[in-house]
């Protein structure tokens, strides 16, 4: 055996070796392999929607990285999400729903924990990746679960609760046992009028600028001259939701924008909570149907007793916040998505009706 023979051998293994290694860590290379009329991958990084090291989350080609102004409370969980838009493929601009993006195109969210949220960029612990794909029969959710490694994520439509733990921003420890949705759990929330939805991509939510990896720039003028989105008019005309945590924004309108990621995607008039007349949507302006002075169409433990779901200048006789704030699965809303009371949701929310005119509904409390 020559030496150039046994050196083209030891290149060719050395190469696959790489390659080896990086497929156990779950590396990637290529462009995104997702095929719309075939079965889901097994593995996340089969798809390589991120490059290199998939944990690493770093975007292929075709995807872009995006935030919202007001965000899902899920068990303080941190996402990093991502859109992935086919070639040749766009969406067009409109404010009334959530964007209706193309066959083809894949909505990418990851739960994640830092260990330390004073420090979110680092050592973090990936939960789950959730895909939303477009099919031609229509959307499909798909939960892929990561390795305990975190090398990679695995598809499993059955859920799971995995313990998690982390230092919050005040330096407490504090931990709980996060639940992973099943696929028919993923259905219930993102099913309006008959079909499943994407939920989060509304202009008025995406309405915000982002730190992109060439500079800072509005999402909505990005998916724009990324090629993702026309029809855009000018920006200071796009509808803007606020941040609910934004101090310094109005008290209603935050109020308002938290109900309407954390509750308006069921309270709304096509949505699975239809029947209760209770629409927490943003643009609804019925203040009977936003729960004013309104009595729940169903009793029962849920009401605490109480008679309206919102009783104006009176948190303490409003169902609306004495759910929120219980963690007993006969009681709680949102029924599905957190295990932890987020007290800063309904710190927001007791506010808000606190400083409502209108003094107390006729009847508020069961004696």
């Amino acid at each position: 055996m020559t030496r150039y023979i046994r050196f083209a051998i030891l290149v060719l293994f050395a190469g696959g070796m790489a390659a080896y290694i990086a497929g156990c860590r779950g590396g990637t290379d290529g462009p995104v392999m997702l095929d719309v009329a075939a079965k889901p991958f097994e593995l996340l990084s089969q798809y390589h929607f991120f490059k290199g090291n998939t944990h690493d989350l770093k975007p292929n080609a075709r995807l872009l990285p995006y935030d919202l102004n007001s965000p899902l409370f899920t068990d303080y969980a941190h996402k990093a999400r991502f859109i992935y838009m086919p070639d040749g493929k766009t969406v067009d601009y409109q404010e009334e729903t959530a964007l209706k993006f193309p066959v083809g195109a894949c909505l990418i969210k990851n739960f994640y924990y830092p260990a330390d949220f004073r420090k979110p960029e680092e050592n973090r612990r990936i939960i789950e990746t959730r895909l939303l794909v477009h099919r031609e029969s229509g959307w499909e959710a798909l939960t892929y679960i990561w390795n305990e490694d975190q090398q990679d994520a695995k598809l499993d439509l059955a859920g799971d609760i995995k313990k998690v733990s982390w230092i919050n921003e005040q330096g407490e420890k504090k931990e709980t046992d996060y639940i992973i949705p099943n696929k028919n759990q993923c259905k219930g929330c993102h099913w309006i009028n008959g079909a499943i939805t994407p939920i989060g991509p509304k202009v008025r939510n995406l309405n915000k600028e982002y730190a992109f990896e060439d500079g800072k720039a509005n999402q909505l003028s990005k998916l724009t001259s990324a090629g993702f989105m026309k029809g855009m008019p000018e920006l200071s005309k796009c509808v803007k939701m606020v941040a609910y945590s934004d101090t310094t924004a109005t008290l209603n309108d935050r109020a308002r924008a938290y109900l309407d990621v954390n509750c308006g995607h069921c309270h709304n008039p096509g949505g699975p909570a239809y029947t209760s007349g209770l629409y927490l949507n943003w643009d609804m302006k019925e203040l009977e149907h936003v729960g004013v002075c309104k009595t729940p169409v169903s009793a029962g433990r849920g009401t605490g007793n109480l008679l309206v779901d919102i009783s104006p200048g009176d948190p303490a006789h409003s169902i609306m916040p004495f759910r929120m704030a219980s963690n007993d699965a006969g009681i709680k809303m949102p029924e599905v998505g957190r295990t932890m009371v987020h007290q800063e949701g309904v710190d927001l929310i007791t506010k808000w009706i606190a400083a409502m005119d209108g003094g107390p509904c006729k009847a508020n409390k069961i004696e």
